[in-house]
């Protein structure tokens, strides 16, 4: 195994890469693919070093002492880490972040992103996403895949791209995704008080069912609506119903609006 220990800006060039896990405290990240020679270049490191190794196409990033790391970084904010790292497209990646914001684009493979406060931009991404974040916040354009996030007070906003799958659990962090519905496709949505903003065309195809015990519920579909002393809900079929549209929150807003121009995309707006 080659292993390098980085406490200062530096350039390193890799035979091939296969796979990547990075695990950052606090800095950033960036993940690009590319066609060229894999590389990681750190611009700036702050009190531990990087140890960076290289065994059998497995590219592994993280802080030397990670652990007397995280506990330095509580008391004294002063471990950080700015990195760029180019792989090639179909490079499955694995980013761990404590307080580190991250950037991926262009990846085609598996990406996963376990983050506590960092913020991850994501951008042409159409490999399957796995995102868990504490109160960091998502924002992704161009997707085409599956996409599956967890948080506790994190928001998600997706723009443009279709999903096959999106899967979106959250206690007040807020969704919002203007995107293409694939054929047979699903959109989940749990929420307690998030509030959730849609937009799909209107001539996707999906049974859709928004449920919510004490949010308003708005829709530009002609849909059926039922309210209850304690729950309000809207459903039917829209298209051939192929599909499956579900969102359910305790007292957060939804709203799903129809879009007819398919490359009239942006994230659709919220209320604060």
């Amino acid at each position: 195994m080659s292993r390098w220990t980085i406490d200062e800006p530096a350039t390193l060039d890799f035979d091939g890469v296969v796979a990547l896990k990075a695990t950052l405290i606090a800095g950033s990240i960036s993940v690009l693919a590319s066609e060229e020679r894999p590389s990681v270049l750190v611009g700036d490191v702050e009190g531990p070093p990087l140890v960076i190794g290289h065994e059998a196409g497995m590219l592994t990033i993280t802080h030397e002492r990670l652990w007397e790391g995280v506990l330095s970084f509580l008391r004294t904010h002063k471990t950080r880490a700015a990195i760029t790292v180019t792989v090639p497209r179909d490079c499955p990646v694995t980013l761990n972040l404590v307080s580190a914001d991250a950037v991926v684009t262009g990846m085609t493979a598996r990406t996963s992103i376990r983050s506590a406060a960092g913020d991850v931009t994501l951008d042409g991404v159409t490999g399957d996403i796995d995102a868990n974040t504490v109160s960091g916040a998502i924002e992704a354009q161009g997707l085409d895949g599956k996409v599956s996030f967890t948080s506790v007070s994190g928001d998600l906003a997706l723009a443009g791209g279709a999903v096959d799958t999106l899967a979106a659990r959250t206690v007040g962090g807020r969704i919002a995704a203007d995107v293409d519905l694939a054929a047979k496709g699903r959109i989940e949505v749990n929420t307690v008080s998030g509030e959730v903003a849609l937009r799909i065309p209107e001539s996707a195809g999906a049974e859709v069912s928004l449920h919510s015990a004490a949010g308003r519920i708005e829709t530009s579909f002609a849909l059926d609506r039922e309210e209850r002393a304690v729950t309000r809900s809207v459903s039917g079929t829209l298209g051939d119903g192929s599909g499956r549209l579900s969102v359910n929150t305790v007292s957060g807003s939804v709203a799903l609006l129809g879009r007819g121009d398919p490359s009239e995309i942006g994230t659709p707006g919220m209320e604060k």
